[in-house]
């Protein structure tokens, strides 16, 4: 390994095979495991009228989550700033700041699913202009003590901001992209990044954010985070021969599928059908089933090409039961992160 590489752990508490109540406790449990062997941090992607997304509200379930953990770090993955008011989102940010001791962090994003979006009544062809309004608000809000703005969607004129955050200026802002303007965007601005593909386009990316981050060095959004992370993610499940976890992992998938298409079928959409197909995913090395030799391997590969710092695994999707689950991040924990930290 050319560089120090911190792991994490990506989620989207997709519908599974129990209640909403078990699989909610099922995840933090896993959580809780990850925390313990010191994970970096937890990443919760925001969905909305899908399966994909049991916890619409990453605030909420962080604020659970910040009781029953000591060290891991937690964010949204993301927030979609289009369907926030900026002035509550800041004042729930700043709660579960000091709620969990400084351990939030913070995804930004515009919303992938232009229908999720279109449920809050948002138009998807205005997002970009919401989400860079909202930004300048988020920013200005954390750091100043009264807020004055005239904007296109907002307008706030003295307007007192008696809570502020316990990280400062504020916590660290994350942007997750595929494409390359995404990527230029969080280099820009100095945001921490993370990113899913093949090994080959992950190296792109990567090699895109830090010529793109040098060029504006000195005039980043975020230029109090001098090493941002540059994170490469990826679905796992880990067993001890490569048979039992693709015969475990495959049907898990298949549901997991189902729900991350589902919204997109109602409508007559199949734009990610191939995206997420099966036997194409597991061709890209975006999902990653096997032995721990071969699993070891292939996220070696994705690190050298790429020399990302950080390495986030999606443990938990589909109908994976809790204990299968934990038994593939527990031979994650115990026979791949030492390898990875010599």
């Amino acid at each position: 390994m050319t560089v120090k590489v911190d792991f994490g752990m990506f989620d989207w508490i997709d519908r599974g095979s129990g209640s909403t109540a078990e699989l909610y406790e099922s995840r933090l449990k896993l959580i809780e495991l990850a925390d313990q062997a010191g994970f970096y941090g937890y990443h919760l992607a925001e969905h909305h009228s899908t399966p994909l997304g049991m916890a619409p509200s990453p605030s909420v379930f962080f604020a659970t989550l910040a009781e029953r953990t000591r060290q891991i770090r937690f964010s949204p993955m993301a927030y979609l700033l289009p369907l926030y008011h900026p002035l509550r989102l800041v004042e729930e940010i700043c709660m579960l700041d000091h709620l969990s001791g400084g351990r939030v962090e913070v995804g930004i994003s515009r919303g992938v699913s232009p229908y999720e979006i279109q449920s809050f009544n948002v138009s998807p062809e205005k997002t970009r202009e919401i989400f860079d309004e909202t930004l300048e608000i988020y920013c200005k809000a954390m750091c100043e003590p009264v807020i004055e703005h005239v904007g296109k969607h907002y307008q706030f004129h003295d307007v007192p901001m008696e809570l502020e955050p316990l990280q400062r200026p504020y916590p660290p802002l994350w942007y997750p992209s595929f494409t390359e303007s995404g990527t230029t965007f969080a280099a820009k601005n100095g945001f921490n990044f993370m990113s899913i593909g093949p090994p080959a386009l992950m190296a792109q990316l990567m090699d895109l954010y830090r010529d793109v981050a040098k060029e504006y060095k000195g005039d980043r959004m975020q230029g109090h985070i001098t090493e941002p992370k540059l994170g490469a993610q990826r679905q796992i499940f880990l067993a001890k021969t490569d048979e039992e976890a693709l015969a475990i992992a495959k049907p898990a998938y298949a549901d997991w599928y189902n729900s991350i298409t589902r919204l997109w079928h109602r409508r007559g959409n199949h734009t990610y059908d191939e995206f997420f197909d099966w036997n194409k995913c597991l061709e890209a090395e975006t999902v990653l089933i096997g032995s721990v030799e071969k699993v070891r391997d292939q996220i070696h590969q994705v690190i050298e090409m790429s020399n990302v710092n950080y390495f986030v695994g999606s443990f938990a999707w589909g109908t994976l039961s809790p204990e299968d689950s934990r038994k593939s991040l527990e031979l994650f924990i115990s026979e791949i992160m030492p390898s990875m930290q010599r």
